[in-house]
């Protein structure tokens, strides 16, 4: 009888992509992979440590493992991913319910590590995250018709407040060849939405081939005759090139919507951050953006509360999302992680005035977005189809402007059936809370 694996990935699109690698060696080897972790005789939970809200969820995700061990629903308990690559022996030593533990260099051991496991055998690897491998068959976690493609893993941008090229290194881009094989094999299981991630998109090939990549990889990827949108996600701002800008222009299947996470505006703050630009230098850019793709649907990440962040810092990035009026926005507070740089900054921010200044950013925002999905209402949008709502008797699904997981929903009626991963044309007939609406013509 094969022996039964389950997975729980946490944390963004790039620890998910490492956990479908995960899988996919597994299944390769003949285990039998569960949906859910029930009956698993083993649970692997792949965690996130990049902030302290997302180590606290893969404590607590271990920790309801932990019961249902406990319980006899599941037998052992094999943590890997970010939060293992960063506290290795800690882990265990907090947590003794857990059975064995990987590093991110210890991933092709995947194999060995589940095998001991099922023989009653702890396990613990911690090779240097460099032997971390990037290519192999994936299992996919989410719907089949959409999968994240990592062109590259690590970062070299050392930001003042983050922990990634801690956990997982410095920037190294994967070869075009083994990027386009795999978005082959993607494309051939029926996907036919790629999103491209990396911690840095931008910066793409810099290190492998000495220029940027980015648009030419984009341009390959359009030839793909199964694929119908390329979405890119996470671009650097002060690596946005009007090369790749016209790439995304002139190809068909690159969807007009990019991912700008700037994090501020302030350029104090910025410089603290070790990040580019300042309030003028970015209404330039998005003008600039707008000006080659007026149609560009732009989306960005901002931080509050970072060390020093004074009133007037602060009304300077409320002034900033005002007039640059994005089409999507994210909000964060300031978390300080244990060995990096601004964790030992001065001025360090209260708590509750941080949360209040979320509050007021996302406030802005909400209004912004109230604008923009008025100006869709009469309009014809193309959706993919994600699924039915029974309690509401609505299909929903996303458009070009909706990144998945992250970005909202379009709900819509239709007079016939639909299925998963259509594309459908919708025209919007009006807004709620949570989005568009309207029905498919």
């Amino acid at each position: 009888m094969s022996k039964k694996v389950s997975l729980i990935s946490l944390g963004c699109p790039k620890n998910q992509i490492d956990g479908e690698i995960l899988l996919g060696k597994l299944k390769e080897n003949g285990f039998e992979i569960l949906e859910n972790a029930d009956d698993s005789d083993v649970v692997i939970v792949n965690t996130c440590g990049f902030i302290e809200s997302a180590k606290q969820e893969a404590i607590d995700t271990i920790l309801d493992m932990a019961q249902l061990k406990k319980d006899g629903i599941v037998g052992k308990i094999l943590v890997t991913g970010c939060l293992a690559e960063r506290y290795q022996t800690q882990l265990k030593e907090e947590i003794p319910e857990i059975d064995g533990v990987l590093g991110i260099g210890a991933n092709g051991d995947i194999v060995s590590a589940v095998n001991k496991l099922c023989e009653n055998e702890e396990y613990e690897s911690f090779p240097d995250k460099y032997q971390l491998s990037l290519n192999g068959e994936r299992e996919l976690l989410n719907s089949p018709y959409y999968a994240y493609l990592k062109i590259a893993e690590g970062c070299s941008n050392h930001c003042t407040y983050c922990a990634i090229p801690l956990i997982r290194g410095e920037f190294r881009s994967r070869k075009i060849e083994d990027i386009l094989e795999e978005a082959n094999a993607l494309a051939e299981k029926g996907v036919k939405e790629l999103i491209v991630v990396a911690q840095d998109t931008t910066r793409y090939g810099e290190d492998l081939y000495g220029e940027q990549k980015l648009p030419l990889l984009i341009e390959k990827l359009n030839e793909i005759e199964k694929i119908k949108w390329i979405r890119i996600l996470y671009c650097y701002p002060d690596r946005l090139s009007d090369e790749l800008l016209n790439t995304i222009q002139k190809c068909e299947k690159a969807v007009k919507y990019i991912d700008l996470p700037l994090q501020h505006a302030d350029e104090t703050i910025l410089r603290r951050m070790n990040r580019f630009g300042n309030k003028e230098k970015l209404l330039s850019l998005i003008k600039h953006i707008r000006e080659i793709i007026p149609d560009m649907v732009l989306r960005t990440s901002l931080i509050v509360g970072f060390p020093g962040e004074t009133e007037e810092a602060f009304e300077t990035l409320s002034e900033f999302v005002n007039e640059a009026r994005f089409d999507r926005l994210g909000c964060f507070t300031y978390s300080a992680e244990e060995d990096t740089p601004a964790a030992s900054f001065p001025d360090q921010i209260d708590e509750q005035v941080k949360q209040d200044r979320c509050e007021i950013i996302m406030e802005q925002q909400n209004r912004i977005m109230d604008e923009i999905n008025d100006m869709h209402v009469g309009k014809q949008l193309e959706c993919v189809v994600e699924g039915y709502d029974d309690y509401s008797d609505v299909y929903y699904g996303r458009s070009v402007m909706d990144a998945p997981e992250i970005d909202p929903l379009v709900s819509f009626t239709c007079g016939f059936e639909l299925s998963e991963g259509e594309f459908v044309t919708v025209e919007i007939m009006g807004v709620n809370e949570y989005g568009l609406i309207g029905e498919v013509v």
